[in-house]
């Protein structure tokens, strides 16, 4: 029992002994520690209020950042709104030039008639002059022949002298040439027309109608050749060449699908549609640039039903995009029975248009549609483009892409790319989108680019034999056939989609239940 308190007794004395020979280190290290520890308060307090003082800053960036981001939204709000603003200040002025033109032209027509009637006035005072003057001439056969020069120029005011004039009196079709700008062969309400054939018309009736008819250049030398009606009648292409002096090849196919016209009495809804319609019409589907050359040549409406590959190539439409364009242009128009009106140049009220109301579209409202799906700065690249609703629901090779590439968005935005396929699909629909991917990728599928042209087609030594058995009206190569069930792409025929059904009798109707286009359609042209 000692062992144990002897131990204890000498722990106790060793740390007596330690403690007291270190007594003096421990103060002075207790009292360093506690130094320590006020330094060590004294910046924790410091570090304390420099974050506080952080935190108030970084508080205030953040009130000032949101301040900014406020600032730029509305600035992007502004910008988007002017950019809106400036595209729709675009369209305006787009559409007011479209006016001036039109009116620019109707104008000049006006002014030309104008001036032939002003020099008609003149010639029928000089010969009323000559009459009342005569007998005072010392050469009395003067008096003699200008009754006779004015009974040809149907002057009113020798009626009373002549009772042969009353047929022919004025007031009729030559009288108010003027201001009938729209006038068609087969629109005369004049009685004389109505109930005398085109081959019974006088030589003044002809070439009043001539001009008239927007053929007024070749009056002067018809004078000298058609005797009557019958002339043009039985005249052929190489006639109105050699004798009237036409060497424009589309107004001897406008003469002479008003010849067949006069001769079959076939009344076509198309022949309401004069040349200054035309133009509107071009501006309406996206080619403006085309108006000089389809004025010049006096394309209307029956010539647009009736227009071929080479016909087009005539007015210096090269490009297969432009070509396709009007294709499916002249479509609507079949569609729609020729309603001058069929064409939608503004937004509606619908939400969600149906193919069947795209295919109406114009290219101003397919600029629109543009506007509309937050593309606004891209839209005026389709001036010129020829893309309108016909173009973008009809024809299978236009897709996305192509319209990609005729907005000139760069391939590596693909975002913007992904957004339009987005709206694009949504427009055209689920089923005709499916239809243009597989027609896409098909086997032979040649892609739609901005770059291709149309070249005239050259007949080989093997089809001239053909040529021979095929009668001369099966050969014509119309650019939109007339009797067609079946939408022709560069030589395929390809039935219309399940998505285009219901758009119009067109693509509807079966080959044996076709409805004709007016009263009677002859699908075959005249002979050229």
């Amino acid at each position: 029992d000692d062992g144990p308190d002897l131990l204890t007794i000498l722990t106790t004395l060793k740390v007596n002994l330690h403690s007291n020979g270190s007594g003096e280190s421990y103060q002075e290290r207790l009292t360093r520690l506690e130094g320590d520890k006020e330094s060590l308060i004294l910046q924790v307090s410091v570090l304390t209020d420099q974050v506080e003082a952080q935190g108030s800053k970084i508080s205030d960036l953040e009130s000032s950042l949101v301040a900014h981001q406020h600032k730029l939204n509305s600035t992007e709000e502004m910008l988007q709104q002017e950019l809106l603003h400036r595209t729709s200040l675009e369209s305006q002025k787009l559409s007011l030039m479209g006016e001036v033109s039109y009116l620019k032209l109707k104008l000049a027509d006006m002014e030309g008639k104008q001036s032939h009637g002003a020099e008609r006035q003149h010639k029928a005072e000089v010969g009323l002059f000559l009459f009342f003057t005569g007998p005072n001439m010392a050469n009395p056969c003067g008096v003699c022949s200008c009754p006779y020069r004015l009974r040809r120029t149907q002057s009113g005011g020798l009626q009373a002298a002549d009772p042969d004039a009353g047929q022919f009196r004025r007031g009729g079709l030559r009288a108010t040439a003027g201001p009938r700008l729209t006038r068609t062969p087969e629109s005369y309400d004049s009685s004389r027309d109505m109930n005398v054939p085109f081959s019974q018309w006088t030589k003044e009736q002809v070439c009043g109608w001539l001009e008239d008819y927007g053929l007024g250049q070749y009056v002067s030398l018809s004078r000298q050749w058609v005797e009557n009606g019958q002339t043009l009648l039985s005249a052929s292409p190489q006639d109105f060449e050699k004798e009237m002096g036409m060497k424009n090849p589309l107004h001897r196919k406008k003469l002479q699908l008003a010849m067949k016209a006069f001769t079959t009495k076939v009344i076509e809804k198309s022949s309401e549609l004069d040349y200054i319609w035309v133009t509107r019409w071009l501006d309406d589907i996206g080619l403006p640039q085309y108006k000089d050359q389809f004025h010049e040549a006096r394309v209307d409406g029956r010539m647009i039903q009736y227009l071929t590959v080479n016909d087009l190539l005539t007015l210096k439409v090269t490009s297969q995009l432009h070509h396709l364009s009007i294709k499916c242009a002249i479509h609507v128009l079949h569609a729609n029975k020729f309603n001058p009106h069929c064409l939608r140049r503004r937004p509606g009220e619908e939400k969600q248009p149906s193919p069947s109301e795209v295919v109406q579209w114009s290219n101003h409202r397919v600029m629109e549609w543009l506007r509309a799906v937050d593309l606004a700065e891209f839209a005026p690249n389709l001036r010129g483009s020829g893309v309108h609703g016909g173009l973008i629901i009809l024809e299978p090779r236009f897709s996305s892409e192509t319209l990609a590439l005729l907005l000139n968005i760069p391939p590596q935005k693909t975002l913007l790319r992904r957004h339009l396929a987005t709206a694009f699909s949504a427009l055209v629909g689920t089923q005709a989108t499916q239809e243009k991917r597989e027609y896409g990728n098909a086997t032979g599928h040649v892609p739609l680019t901005t770059t291709a042209k149309v070249k005239p087609r050259k007949l080989g030594f093997t089809q001239f034999s053909h040529l021979r058995k095929r009668k001369p009206d099966d050969s014509a190569d119309y650019i939109c056939p007339i009797d067609s069930g079946a939408l022709t792409v560069n030589g395929v025929s390809r039935l219309p989609s399940a998505a285009l059904r219901g758009l119009s009798p067109l693509f509807d109707r079966q080959a044996e239940r076709r409805e004709p286009i007016g009263i009677k359609v002859d699908a075959n042209g005249p002979k050229e």
